[in-house]
């Protein structure tokens, strides 16, 4: 780079700390990672102090102004809140000027209490709560190292949020006892007053082994069917009262913008997953030697970055199934998430997803209420434009929702 060539902007980098490694207090069946079985260590494992520090200096550094942090386990608050409070003050350190600093956990939620709870709304972190529906769902599978449901644990622990304010969303599990009931569900998300969803079909491996092929709960068909009757009652005739993250990234598509789940977006996103003894990786569902970067404790975090391990890795969701490129549906899922792709042949991830056939079931059910709804946004959002004054197109001019076509043939008849 010469002296005229501009600086080129770093590459927002989204950090996924793995809080207490493997150690969790519940004992799910399906869980992809935790090994615990409800009983974690003792002491819980965390980053070493110094190896905090270095990490996160080094990543403010090179923020930009954004600066995105999740917090996962294992169950992340088995670290203490003393273990977070000096983290806010590590991040407020080293932060350069104006820099945006979101926190974002992932919890069983049974350990949530009034101070946790207060903590959360002083700091604005997003907290996401793993509940698989009504009790009998969830305790179907979500239960404590002595076997008990963790049902009325976590319940309290969402009151405690709700208490303070916080911000949350509700993480449900498909699994085999579930997929049959979208009705039950999403009675019972209305009837908690819930209004962020996210559904993860039930995935049975290992992500510590990435090489084993994976093994699921749960049929194509099954989750295509739920996802299918779920949309209708989320429909509401064009007006939807919950926010339903797979539905809305489909809307998203159809607005012109790009979906920001990373299984149904273009490309792997830049992430980097740490372990507590500073392991790095880049992908919570591929946490093995194969794909390990490096050690944030050995490696800077830029060299770790330009790992040829990490480019290959990257590469991995552009090599899909030749199927994938003829799909009339392409622009919606993206061939999938390449962890589900290597289940009929263990060292092939060029297979479709897993849960093609659930995708397609849905899109093509969905398709003509997505474009009711995603034209009347759209026409809404333009009037709000027009009302704030501000100058339109000309006919011929490029639309403003972004997609490409000129202004008389797009949003301009809305």
């Amino acid at each position: 780079m010469n002296a005229c060539t501009p600086a080129l902007r770093p590459q927002h980098l989204h950090v996924m700390w793995k809080t207490v490694s493997e150690d969790c207090n519940l004992a799910c069946d399906y869980c992809y990672y935790s090994t615990a079985g409800g009983i974690p260590n003792k002491p819980v494992r965390v980053m070493e102090p110094a190896l905090l520090e270095q990490f996160i200096s080094q990543y403010m550094a090179r923020s930009s102004g954004q600066a995105t942090f999740s917090w996962q386990g294992g169950e992340p608050l088995l670290a203490g809140l003393s273990y977070f409070e000096q983290v806010i003050l590590l991040q407020a350190k080293y932060a350069p000027p104006h820099t945006m600093i979101s926190n974002a956990l992932q919890t069983n939620g049974t350990l949530i209490d009034e101070n946790w709870a207060k903590f959360f709304k002083r700091y604005n972190f997003l907290i996401g709560i793993s509940l698989d529906g009504p009790e009998s769902i969830h305790n179907a599978h979500r239960l404590t190292g002595s076997g008990k449901g963790s049902f009325d644990l976590v319940m309290r622990g969402i009151l405690h949020l709700q208490q303070e304010g916080v911000e949350y969303n509700i993480l449900t599990v498909i699994h085999e006892d579930n997929v049959t009931k979208p009705d039950e569900l999403m009675a019972f998300y209305h009837e908690q007053k819930f209004s962020y969803i996210q559904f993860i079909p039930c995935m049975d491996f290992v992500s510590q082994k990435s090489d084993m092929p994976g093994h699921f709960r749960i049929t194509s068909e099954q989750y295509g069917e739920f996802l299918c009757r779920t949309f209708d009652l989320w429909y509401n005739d064009g007006e939807p009262k919950l926010s339903i993250r797979m539905f809305e990234n489909m809307l998203l598509v159809f607005m012109h913008r790009q979906a920001e789940l990373c299984v149904h977006s273009p490309n792997c996103p830049k992430m980097m997953v740490l372990e507590t003894n500073g392991d790095a990786y880049p992908c919570d569902f591929f946490i093995d030697e194969e794909h390990r970067l490096g050690n944030i404790g050995q490696t800077n975090l830029e060299s770790l970055l330009a790992s040829h391990v990490y480019d290959d890795f990257l590469q991995i969701k552009s090599r899909m199934n030749e199927a994938c490129h003829k799909c009339e549906y392409l622009q919606f899922c993206h061939g999938g998430c390449p962890r589900n792709r290597n289940w009929l042949d263990v060292n092939d991830r060029s297979e479709v997803d897993y849960f093609c056939r659930s995708y397609k079931m849905f899109y093509a059910h969905a398709n003509d209420r997505m474009i009711t709804l995603a034209n009347r946004l759209k026409a809404e959002q333009m009037q709000e434009y027009r009302n704030n004054g501000n100058p339109l197109p000309g006919r011929n001019g490029l639309c403003l929702c972004g997609s490409g076509k000129k202004f008389k043939n797009c949003c301009q008849p809305l």
